[in-house]
């Protein structure tokens, strides 16, 4: 099933294992890491030999965040619409389709899960951390807001008082 340049992916006993494997950029989250996501959960949800999807980094990160590499075009929503025409970032396109995902979604965060690295895995099913995991809100810091629905699933998962205080 590996086709893809950002990502890693086996089957194992009925899982699918998908690995960002872009170590040396710290598995930085990027338009064809999203669309290589994409094609792997369209695989994984019309495959019935495929029961869950677990999420992993290779290296000492499991997804340090945005690739910010092409500067300011970083964040250019220009073509971000989708189906309704609602502009959306693309961490929250992502969130949006780990949400309506049919199967079980394990992120197995092994390293630091920063930006969209900690949202994208806020709506799935369980996140088990290892002792390297290291978790960074930084929205504030760059002046901007939450991102990928995490404002939504960030307080039913901590509670307000902590996703206030995290973030």
């Amino acid at each position: 099933m590996n086709k893809f340049n950002s990502l890693k992916t086996s089957v194992t006993n009925k899982i699918l294992t998908i690995c960002f494997n872009k170590p040396e950029k710290m598995n930085t989250f990027s338009g064809e890491l999203l669309k290589e996501i994409f094609e792997a959960l369209d695989i994984a949800e019309t495959d019935d030999a495929i029961r869950a999807v677990i999420f992993t980094g290779s290296g000492k990160a499991f997804c340090a965040g945005a690739d910010l590499s092409s500067g300011e075009d970083t964040f250019d929503m220009t073509d971000k619409k989708n189906s309704s025409g609602v502009k959306r970032d693309t961490g929250g396109i992502l969130t949006l389709r780990l949400f309506n995902f049919k199967k079980p979604l394990i992120a197995a965060i092994n390293g630091a899960a920063v930006g969209v690295g900690v949202t994208m895995t806020l709506p799935m099913d369980v996140r088990i951390c290892s002792e390297k995991a290291k978790f960074g809100f930084v929205f504030a810091k760059r002046g901007i807001v939450p991102e990928a629905c995490s404002s939504w699933f960030l307080p039913k998962i901590v509670g307000i008082s902590n996703a206030l205080q995290w973030c």
